[in-house]
C-alpha cells in the first residue's frame, strides 16, 4: 500500500541442502574465531531500532558471531539499491526487503538462499509462508509485525453508547447511526492524505478472498476484474454509502492523517478506516492511544465467516552469494523465534502480531494489537491483495477519494481502477494482459 511514507507447506530437507551447496555454505572465521555478518536494512526508525535489539540478543548469546548493521534508504531509491546489489553479487549476508509481490521483483528463485524445510522455519507461521515464496519455494523469515487495515475504533464511545464491535457491514451502518444521533462524528476521512482513503477498498480484501478464493489468481492473470466482481465492488460501495449517509465529518476533504489520528484518540470521531500501524507512535504524547483505540476488519456479509485483512510484516533473506550461509541461518532462527520477538518487544511497540509460534506480545501492547492477536490466533486472517498479486495501479488513492466524496459512482470508479492498473500489468509483463 502506498502511504506518506514509505503476504508452503513443507518440502524435502535435500532442497535446503541443495540451496547451500549451491552457494558454498560458510567463509573461514577470523583469526580470533568469529564470523562477521554484515545486515542492511532500511533507514525507517522502528526498523533500525529492531535491528539493533535483534542484533544485540542475538551478538550475545552467540559471541563467535558479529553482527554490522548497515542501512539504505527506502522507497524506490532502496528498492535500486537492494536490486543493483543482488545482481553484482555484493548483497549483505543478510538483508530486510518487503514481502509479497515486491519480492518477486527480486528473482528470488535466483538470487536468495532456498530455506524450504530447513529448520530455520520451524516456528514460522504456516500462512505467512507464501507472502516470502515464489514458485512455492521459501526464502525469508518475518521482520517485526503484522499489522491491520480495517477499522480503528474509540472503546469509550462504544462503551458510553452500548454498541457491540460489528460483524456484517449491516451491525456497523446501523452503529454508525446511533453514533450520529449522539452528536459524534461516525467515520473520519482524512482525504488531504489520499493514501487514506483507500482503507474500504484494500482493507475489505478478507472479504473478497471469503467470497471468491480465486480473485488474486484470477485478477493476475487478468480474468476478472473489481467491476465484474461484486465481492470487490463491495470496497468502492462502501466508500460511496459512508458519504451518502453524511457519516464523515466536516471538512473531511481537507482533513490530514495525523488530524484524524487526533480526533479518533480524542473521541471526537468514532471510527477511522485505516492501518494499526499508526497508533504506537502516538503511545508517547497520547497514552491513552494505547488503551481507548480497538481494531476490528472491514465486516461483512456473513457473520459466521467475520475475519480482517493484514498487511504482512516485511522478510529477512539470504543471498546466494554470501561466503557466512550457516552463520546467516543461524540468525533468521533466532530472528523467528521467540526469543527474537522478546527481544524486539524490548526495543519498539508492537502494531499487531507475530508471525511466529510461540511469540507473544507484551503485557503493556497496545490494544489494536491485542485485538488483531486474536483474528491471528482464530485463523480468520487474509494478507491484503498486495501481498498475493504484483498487480495495483498507482491511481487508486484519487479514484478512492472521488468515490468517498460523491463525485463518481462506485462502479464507475472501480472500472477506473481495472483501468489503471493495465499499463502496470503490462509492465511486468504479466501473462493475459
Amino acid at each position: 500500500m502506498k502511504t506518506s511514507h514509505r503476504m508452503t507447506g513443507a518440502a524435502l530437507a535435500v532442497l535446503a541442502m541443495a540451496a547451500l551447496t549451491s552457494c558454498g555454505s560458510s567463509s573461514e572465521p577470523a583469526a580470533d574465531g568469529t564470523t562477521t555478518l554484515k545486515f542492511l536494512v532500511d533507514n525507517s526508525q522502528a526498523t533500525v531500532d529492531t535491528a539493533k535489539a535483534l542484533s544485540d540478543a542475538f551478538m550475545q548469546a552467540n559471541p563467535t558471531i558479529k553482527i554490522e548493521t548497515e542501512t539504505r534508504p527506502g522507497g524506490s531509491e532502496g528498492d535500486n539499491i537492494v536490486k543493483t546489489r543482488l545482481s553484482t553479487g555484493d548483497m549483505s549476508d543478510v538483508f530486510w526487503y518487503n514481502s509479497g509481490s515486491l519480492l518477486q521483483a527480486l528473482n528470488p528463485s535466483q538470487t536468495m538462499v532456498d530455506l524450504t524445510g530447513d529448520p530455520v522455519l520451524q516456528h514460522v507461521q504456516k500462512d505467512f509462508l507464501p507472502v516470502v515464496s515464489q514458485d512455492g519455494k521459501v526464502y525469508g523469515v518475518p521482520a517485526g509485525t503484522a499489522m491491520g487495515g480495517g477499522i480503528l475504533y474509540n472503546r469509550k464511545v462504544y462503551e458510553q453508547l452500548k454498541l457491540e464491535v460489528p460483524k456484517t457491514w449491516a451491525d456497523f451502518m446501523a452503529n454508525n447511526d446511533k453514533i450520529k444521533a449522539a452528536g459524534i462524528a461516525p467515520v473520519i476521512g482524512t482525504f488531504k492524505d489520499t493514501w487514506t482513503s483507500q482503507l474500504f477498498v484494500l482493507g475489505d480484501y478478507y472479504n473478497v478472498q471469503t467470497a471468491v478464493p480465486s480473485f488474486a489468481q484470477d485478477y493476475t492473470a487478468n480474468k476478472t476484474k473489481f467491476a465484474a466482481t461484486p465481492a470487490a465492488k463491495a470496497g468502492f460501495d462502501h466508500l460511496a454509502e459512508v458519504h451518502a449517509k453524511g457519516y464523515m465529518q466536516e471538512g473531511f476533504g481537507s482533513a490530514t492523517n495525523d488530524q484524524g489520528m487526533k480526533m479518533l484518540v480524542e473521541g471526537k470521531g468514532a471510527h477511522y478506516p485505516m492501518l494499526s500501524a499508526q497508533l504506537p507512535p502516538l503511545v508517547a504524547t497520547m497514552p491513552q492511544a494505547a488503551t481507548d483505540v480497538g481494531f476490528f476488519g472491514i465486516p461483512g456479509t456473513d457473520a459466521a465467516k467475520n475475519g480482517a485483512t493484514i498487511w504482512e510484516p516485511a522478510g529477512i533473506y539470504i543471498p546466494k552469494t554470501s561466503e557466512n550461509v550457516d552463520a546467516a541461518k543461524k540468525f533468521l532462527a533466532f530472528i523467528a523465534s521467540p526469543a527474537g520477538a522478546e527481544a524486539t518487544n524490548k526495543a519498539v511497540q508492537p502494531a499487531g502480531p507475530f508471525r511466529i509460534t510461540g511469540a507473544k506480545l507484551p503485557e503493556d501492547a497496545i490494544q489494536v494489537a491485542k485485538d488483531l492477536q486474536v483474528y491471528v490466533d482464530e485463523g480468520r486472517t487474509a494478507p491484503a491483495l498486495e501481498f498475493v498479486s504484483p498487480v495495483k495501479g498507482p491511481s487508486l488513492e484519487q479514484i478512492t477519494v472521488a468515490v468517498g466524496s460523491g463525485l463518481t459512482p462506485p462502479a464507475e470508479g472501480a472500472a477506473q481502477y481495472d483501468k489503471d492498473v493495465e499499463k502496470q500489468a503490462k509492465q511486468l509483463g504479466l501473462a493475459g494482459w
